[in-house]
């Protein structure tokens, strides 16, 4: 029975690793030698519900997808001198597409690995311009998506006092409209329930959305207990309101290590890209080219047949 019982542990855990949950979404990298691997994330029985891909319009890989399905979010990735971002979300809308939310500045405390370098006066002005109008149009408004460094928070109060300064008038203090907070997180798990931890106190009663997050250049073991680990606590915590796990690529491309994407060199999902989508797990190591299945679970049911002819 103990044999049995030590079977039964690593079932479950993969029982856990392929729940499913409504708040995932895709941070999309397109391919364009692999254009295949664009479809991947919304194959049939996919959980994804949402993407961005750092942009104002959607990709041309999803089309052929209706908005209701798939929510494309318009990014304004860096400051603009103009008011393209807002025009381009308002041609969207009176086309017909649904925009319910909008994401702005991409790591705008930070001028190194795709940060937008922004200064908090600047991303105001462009904010005031490109963003603030869009609430009036019912669209849900995502604050600038700071780095996990201690700098982020002091950027993000420090553009909401110039926002602020920037709306109100001679009569009336006003400020800036926002309705949930991005949280970008490239470290282990208690590192990233801290920093969550200290932008629920800057923020309070403001929905979190993790729109970056991996434990980066770690072994695979570390990467899948991370990605299991925060996965469960992100869908159980009701301040999260949604999440997109950064690794929409191979691992023959990554540039957070090669154990922590979502498909293996040869375009197949690796067990976290599975688990993610909420589909049945192969056991592809990121790693490996040849098209090969280790179905785990399996193997593991096979084992409890053996063992139970034994008792």
């Amino acid at each position: 029975m103990l044999l049995l019982y030590a079977l039964l542990i690593p079932f479950s855990s993969i029982v856990v690793a392929q729940t499913r949950s409504s708040k995932r979404g895709l941070v999309f990298v397109p391919n364009s030698d692999s254009p295949e691997d664009n479809k991947v994330w919304v194959q049939s029985g996919s959980d994804l519900t949402w993407y961005y891909n750092y942009g104002f319009t959607p990709s041309p890989a999803f089309g052929d997808i209706a908005q209701d399905q798939f929510e494309f979010i318009p990014m304004l990735w860096g400051a603009i001198d103009d008011t393209s971002f807002l025009d381009s979300v308002q041609d969207q809308i009176n086309a017909g597409r649904d925009i319910k939310h909008v994401l702005a500045f991409n790591e705008p405390d930070s001028q190194y690995n795709g940060g937008s370098n922004i200064d908090p006066s600047t991303a105001a002005d462009v904010w005031v311009k490109n963003i603030e109008p869009l609430a009036q149009k019912g669209v849900k408004l995502g604050l600038p998506a700071c780095t996990g460094g201690w700098e982020g928070i002091p950027w993000l109060q420090q553009f909401l006092g110039n926002c602020s300064l920037l709306v109100s008038t001679d009569n009336e203090e006003k400020n800036c409209t926002y309705d949930f907070v991005p949280i970008h997180w490239y470290g282990n798990f208690e590192g990233l329930a801290s920093h969550m931890g200290s932008y629920a106190a800057a923020f309070p009663n403001i929905t979190q959305w993790i729109t970056e997050y991996n434990f980066d250049n770690q072994d695979l073991e570390t990467t899948k207990s991370f990605y299991t680990t925060s996965a469960e606590y992100f869908d159980r915590m009701d301040s999260v309101e949604r999440y997109s796990y950064f690794g929409s690529f191979r691992s023959s491309d990554s540039n957070v290590g090669p154990d922590a994407t979502m498909l293996n060199n040869d375009g197949q999902l690796t067990d976290i890209g599975a688990w993610y989508l909420g589909v049945s797990a192969a056991g592809v190591d990121p790693q490996s080219e040849a098209r090969r299945n280790i179905s785990v679970t399996g193997s593991i049911l096979l084992a409890l047949v053996g063992v139970m002819c034994l008792l």
